[in-house]
């Protein structure tokens, strides 16, 4: 979802959040690594974590958006205040949430960046990583002939337990969130505020995430439909969000389900399928390839025979015919092909 490849991090501050009785230490300076080498390195360790989201989200407040701190300090970072104060102030408000919760303390990156790619397009963004690890590694040294060599604790290919990627687009901000534990409300609510973005983005994943659902909880419920056929929907469904470059659900729904029943049945499940999921998308709206990505792992086309096959199926439906043997009353699956390979 979010590309680092031509993004360059222009400065970036580390603080350290003390956890139980250990104090905190803000930093009064920041630093900046402008060799290639050094850039790539910073690339991967800030924006590879959010390279393969397929969830936007942007801050909310439940009085008003005014009174969310982190979005307030977001936006003096966006208009060029200075990243040192901006950042010990971003430091504070955590350390201030977390006096109510027993949180483990850790290192806080805040860093500026631009030309991080959200789509076509590329922008400024502000990231705020709190790591709480550190891994061992080796450090070696060569020196008047001879090597020597120590364990040394860093950061380098550990991931940030918690992160939030502010990437500043058009009209209000886009929000990427890295947590490590999903029970972690004080970092989800209490220092950043957000709420699932009603974008093309989430409403690609909720789409088919609601069909999933739909042709494999719901659909057999209603209609007496064979798991060839089940898995047929589901092949056809994630076929025309691959095809399209928008999504439009009449058109969807007479290429995917064809009968008037089964599109009666998907239009009710999809309207209660809202309200108990709390999620929103319109009729039309640019679908995301990304997302059609990361989502089409989840639907399953294999059809599973007892304990002994397993026939995945990926196209014609019409080459497998599903029948009863009059004899035993054992039932089959007839499949047809061309050659084998």
């Amino acid at each position: 979802m979010v590309n680092g490849k031509d993004a360059w991090v222009e400065e970036f501050v580390l603080h350290h959040i003390g956890g139980g009785a250990v104090e905190s230490t803000f930093s009064d300076y920041s630093a900046v690594l402008k060799g290639e080498e050094e850039q790539v390195f910073l690339r991967k360790l800030f924006l590879k974590p959010f390279a393969q989201m397929a969830i936007t989200s942007e801050f909310a407040h439940a009085v008003g958006l005014e009174y969310n701190v982190l979005y307030n300090l977001s936006e003096e970072a966006r208009n060029g205040a200075d990243l040192v104060a901006n950042s010990v102030s971003i430091a504070k408000h955590l350390v201030d949430i977390s006096r109510h919760h027993n949180i483990k303390g850790g290192d806080l990156f805040v860093v500026r960046m631009n030309g991080v790619g959200l789509g076509n397009e590329r922008y400024g963004a502000l990231g705020i990583y709190k790591f709480e690890e550190k891994e061992v590694f080796i450090e070696s040294r060569t020196a008047d002939g001879k090597v020597s060599m120590w364990l040394n604790r860093g950061l380098g290919s550990l991931k940030p337990n918690k992160a939030c990627l502010v990437v500043f687009t058009p009209e209000a901000p886009t929000v990427f969130v890295v947590d490590d534990n999903e029970a972690t409300e004080y970092w989800q609510k209490d220092f950043i505020g957000h709420r699932p973005k009603n974008d093309h983005v989430n409403s690609t994943s909720n789409v088919l995430e609601l069909t999933k659902t739909f042709i494999t909880e719901q659909l057999p419920q209603e209609f007496d439909l064979p798991k060839a056929d089940q898995i047929d929907l589901l092949n056809r469904s994630v076929q025309y969000f691959k095809e399209n470059a928008a999504f439009d659900r009449s058109a969807f729904t007479q290429q995917v389900f064809e009968e008037e029943g089964m599109i009666d049945a998907f239009d009710r499940f999809g309207k209660a399928y809202k309200e108990e999921k709390s999620v929103a998308f319109d009729d039309h709206f640019e679908i995301s390839t990304h997302a059609v990505k990361r989502q089409a792992r989840v639907f399953k086309s294999v059809l599973k025979l007892d304990k002994n096959f397993h026939i995945y199926i990926h196209g014609d439906r019409d080459r497998i015919e599903r029948g009863v043997d009059e004899r035993t009353g054992r039932k089959f699956y007839k499949i047809y092909y061309d050659e084998e390979t």
